[in-house]
Formats: structure tokens, C-alpha cells, sequence
């Protein structure tokens, strides 16, 4: 009797996911996350209300306080409603995006070497070209072991969640624009806990920070669905460009602009002015589109059944 109440639950649960998984993977995203950065929060490198500290690691709590909560929101949302949804052929699929490295090498030059040079452009306007520096030798060696780094940390934690799982089924539903538009503001609200953290800059936060946070989010999204369609869904370089955006941000920044560097709102200016006009251009120059070919969406009766979320 027992066993029998046991396996309808799993098996009640199992329908659930399969008629929602997009509601399932966002709830899942975020519960997850949020219950593991609740003791970030908490903590002295957050609000102070409990009287412990995250020691620093590689020079930043984030590692201990944060990463724990990232590898189980995204990914692991994504793994559970995929196998629940569509088992094994749906791992495959899922798991085919995340090695699928072999694409135009322009790709990775724009991931890599892109991110960063529009960064300093849009930099440029905020310090003057006066307040610029060239980084020490020692920043331009790290840059690739720090790129590697996100890309096993930030990349991997997030991207097999958001544009993996998240994107190719809410581009049939709501279309290219609509969709990322959805995604990206979801995304960004799952960041929103961290604004209460060292992550955020808090206490010195006001509630300008995560609206503006959001909109970025919003803007890049625009950037990696574009990037990922032209790419035939190639996770690899969406991670990339995640990775590189942070990678820069992280190490080379505040070398090339001194006056800036310090300052989180600073730099979430520049972010958004850059991924904003270049959203603003792949919207016109797509039409909206941002590369989605319908035909090429996945139409196999098991993924369809995602459709229905």
C-alpha cells in the first residue's frame, strides 16, 4: 500500500512537471538558489544578522557564498524537469547543446575579444580617455585563467539552465523577441537575493540597482539569443560570452579604468549601454528575429510536450 501511494506521488508529480516544465524549471531555478543564498545573506558579507562570516577564496566570498546556491538553481532545475519530462532522449538533447563547441572560430573571437572591447568603448564616455591604463602584465595573463574559471563557475552553473533548457522552448511559444524578453527579466530577478550581499555592493544598494541589474539582463539576453541561434544552439559560446562579460569585469576593469573601478554603479552603466545598443541594433537588423528559424526547433513528440507549459 505503502509503495503504491509512493509511486503515485512520483508518478503525480512526474505529470506536473511534464504539463508546466517551464513553470517547474523557473519555480525550481529560483527556490533552490534562494534557499542556498539565504545563509549568504545572513551572513556579515550580507545583511548581518547572523554573526559568521564566507572567508574569502581567490580574493572573493562569491565562491563560497554564492556559487553553491548558482550550481543548484539553473543546471540542476534544468537536469530534474528535463529527465521527469522527457527521460533519457531529453538528457540527450539537452546534454547535445552543451558540447556542441564546433562553430565558426568568428564566434569565439567575438565571445573572447568582443566582449571586452566594447566594454572599454562604452567605458570610455564615463572616465575619459585621459583616466584610461594599460593593465600590467600580470592582469593580461590572468585574464585566461580567469576566463576559464567563469566559464566552470558561472557558465556552467547558469547557462545550461537559462539558454539550454529555458530558450528552445520558449522561442516556439512566445517567439524570439517575446521569449528572451521573459527570460531575461527572469533571470535577473533570480539574481535579486544577491543584492543583499557583498555581490550586490550592499549596503550601499538602492532600489535603482536591481531595476537597472534587470534591464541589462534584458539587453544581454537579447545579445546571447541572437548569438546562440546564429550558432545552431551552441552552448559553448553562449557560456563564453556569460563568462567573458564577468571575466573582464572581474580582472581587467578596474586596471583599465582606475577612476571607475570601484564603483558598482559605474559599471552598471557601462554594461548597460553597451548590451543596450547593441540590442538596439540586432533588433532592427533582425526584425526581431534575432536569428530564430522555426523550422529548426526541435519538433519531436517528446519535446513538444514542453510546449504545453
Amino acid at each position: 500500500m505503502v509503495n503504491r501511494v509512493q509511486t503515485g506521488r512520483k508518478a503525480g508529480l512526474r505529470s506536473v512537471i511534464g504539463r508546466y516544465p517551464l513553470t517547474s524549471f523557473f519555480v525550481l531555478a529560483m527556490g533552490l538558489s534562494w534557499i542556498a543564498w539565504t545563509p549568504y545573506v545572513m551572513s556579515k558579507n550580507g545583511i548581518g544578522e547572523e554573526d559568521f562570516e564566507f572567508p574569502p577564496v581567490l580574493g572573493t566570498s562569491q565562491i563560497l557564498g554564492m556559487l553553491p546556491g548558482a550550481y543548484l538553481g539553473p543546471i540542476l532545475a534544468a537536469f530534474i524537469v528535463t529527465a521527469a519530462a522527457e527521460g533519457r532522449p531529453g538528457l540527450r538533447r539537452w546534454a547535445g547543446r552543451l558540447l556542441k563547441w564546433r562553430v565558426n572560430w568568428k564566434w569565439y573571437v567575438l565571445a573572447v575579444v568582443g566582449v571586452p572591447v566594447a566594454l572599454i568603448i562604452g567605458g570610455i564616455p564615463f572616465a575619459g580617455v585621459e583616466n584610461m591604463a594599460i593593465p600590467p602584465a600580470m592582469v593580461l595573463v590572468a585574464i585566461v585563467p580567469g576566463l576559464v574559471l567563469q566559464v566552470v563557475t558561472t557558465g556552467i552553473a547558469e547557462e545550461p539552465g537559462w539558454r539550454d533548457f529555458a530558450l528552445p522552448l520558449m522561442q516556439p511559444r512566445f517567439g524570439p523577441l517575446r521569449g528572451t524578453l521573459l527570460l531575461g527579466v527572469l533571470w535577473g530577478i533570480w539574481h535579486l537575493p544577491l543584492f543583499l550581499t557583498e555581490w550586490g555592493g550592499y549596503p550601499n544598494v538602492t532600489w535603482v540597482d536591481p531595476v537597472e541589474f534587470i534591464i541589462s539582463c534584458v539587453a544581454i539576453s537579447i545579445v546571447m539569443t541572437w548569438v546562440f541561434n546564429r550558432t545552431g544552439e551552441s552552448l559553448p559560446v553562449a557560456m563564453l560570452l556569460h563568462a567573458s562579460v564577468n571575466n573582464f569585469l572581474s580582472i581587467g576593469w578596474a586596471f583599465v579604468f582606475p577612476t571607475l573601478g570601484d564603483s558598482h554603479q559605474a559599471t552598471a552603466h557601462v554594461v548597460l549601454l553597451v548590451f543596450g545598443a547593441t540590442a538596439l541594433v540586432l533588433l532592427v537588423t533582425t526584425r526581431g528575429k534575432l536569428g530564430y528559424k522555426p523550422s529548426a526547433a526541435t519538433e519531436t513528440p517528446d519535446a513538444q510536450v514542453h510546449t504545453t507549459a
